[in-house]
């Protein structure tokens, strides 16, 4: 259980002001000055410390991603791009960091860009987030008007510039290379790897690509210390995260937690439990829409970390945990995610191109049962065949759910197959 003072977003649910003078009240922009004036290697050093991993839902080591970049410009400038366009279904952490808390996501963009020495950083927002967009906005013109970015930042000698770049809702764009294209103004198609953003990102220059939460952390943790994020969680997941709770609990929620906390005590003691009890239970996506779908009897006992949720043949990915009581048709459930990869695949790789479709179209006749029971095997040999073989991971996000699902629950399809047959029989 995560102690008050060990909180890094105190104003995640808008209680309080969400201007400079609210965030400062807070501490935010608390010796900036003083922490660039420690240099760049320390910085990294203690991101590494840290062991802060990215909140985005890979999970790749923050610290040394930004190591990543040139120590030294070859003429070109860096840039920080932040990844704000959370469109993964389940998801909606970082909507509320910037609304609420957006002087946290500004001040670390100064710290993150300069640690890898960038002239600015672009806020990638999704375009749905109207609301959001606007907050950060004015909360960025506050910083500028107070001299905290732009030139000579926090009165370091450092310039640094932060600007919004409102994208339009495509999914594809929360892919780090593809957000690059869109950015760039072209179409939103993620690129072949290598060469990494860090070496050619946006206009061929060095880039840095992360999540609003990943940045917005940063600051606390320098202020605090690696070591004292490191004392929170468990080894190689260490500490705090914000956890989306949706879906069939009582009160569905955004809670900062530690990583590592127990599934059942986040649903419980933050959500209000699963509605009906938690042996109404049925299932959790617990990522985000892209992870696989673990069972209750799984649920009782897994710990919520990335390590954790791999070995159940999961995920954390986002955190998004998304609840389904025994109300849930879960057939349906996975068969509206198959929909949901298929309208948003970019098209550019023929396994995710055709295959989302084809798997979409399989998913709902599994709905009702009208299939055959070797097609489950066929389905299955299908989402081997797009997982691994895409530039980027939403073949391996459309193919997951269905992986999950018919691990878990392969006797409730099976079981519809067989009354469709028996009812087309009677007929």
């Amino acid at each position: 259980m995560l102690k008050d003072q060990d909180r890094i977003f105190t104003n995640l649910y808008g209680v309080h002001d969400w201007g400079l003078k609210g965030a400062t009240a807070r501490g935010d922009w608390d010796g900036t000055k003083d922490l660039l004036a420690k240099g760049r290697d320390w910085i990294i050093d203690e991101m590494k410390t840290s062991g802060l991993r990215g909140r985005g839902g890979a999970g790749f080591p923050t610290g040394l991603k930004w190591s990543f970049m040139p120590k030294e410009s070859d003429g070109r400038p860096s840039y920080l791009v932040v990844n704000a366009d959370e469109g993964e279904p389940g998801t909606c952490k970082d909507r509320d960091i910037m609304r609420h808390d957006p002087h946290k996501l500004i001040e670390g963009c100064l710290i993150a860009g300069f640690a890898m020495n960038a002239v600015a950083a672009y806020i990638y927002i999704r375009g749905e987030f109207h609301h959001e967009g606007n907050v950060l906005e004015a909360a960025i013109d506050e910083a500028y008007d107070k001299g905290l970015i732009g030139k000579n930042a926090c009165g370091s000698g450092y310039d640094f510039d932060v600007y919004v770049h409102r994208g339009a809702g495509a999914y594809i764009c929360g892919e780090e290379t593809a957000l690059i294209e869109s950015l760039e103004g072209k179409k939103g198609q993620p690129r072949l790897k290598p060469p990494f953003p860090a070496n050619v990102g946006v206009w061929g220059c060095p880039t840095t690509v992360n999540n609003v939460e990943s940045i917005a952390v940063a600051p606390t943790i320098l202020r605090r210390g690696g070591a004292w994020f490191a004392g929170l969680g468990r080894e190689n997941n260490t500490g705090t995260k914000i956890f989306c709770i949706s879906g069939h609990v009582n009160t569905p929620c955004n809670v900062e937690e530690e990583m590592g906390i127990p599934l059942k005590e986040l649903i419980e003691k933050h959500a209000g439990g699963v509605r009906g009890g938690w042996d109404n239970l049925l299932a959790v996506i617990p990522g985000g829409s892209s992870v696989p779908v673990i069972p209750k009897s799984v649920c009782d006992t897994v710990l919520m970390d990335f390590d954790s949720l791999r070995e159940v043949q999961s995920g954390l990915g986002t955190a998004g945990v998304i609840v389904m009581d025994k109300s849930t048709d879960i057939v349906k459930a996975i068969a509206r995610l198959s929909a949901f990869y298929k309208h948003e695949s970019c098209g550019q790789c023929t396994p995710c191109r055709e295959g989302t479709g084809w798997m979409w179209r399989v998913m709902e006749r599994l709905v009702v049962g009208n299939a055959r029971v070797e097609e489950i095997d066929l389905l299955l040999e299908v989402t081997k065949q797009i997982e691994g073989h895409t530039i980027c991971a939403l073949g391996d996000a459309a193919a997951w759910p269905i992986q999950g699902l018919m691990r878990h629950f392969r006797p409730e399809v099976e079981a519809r197959i067989a009354n469709y047959n028996q009812l087309q029989a009677a007929e």
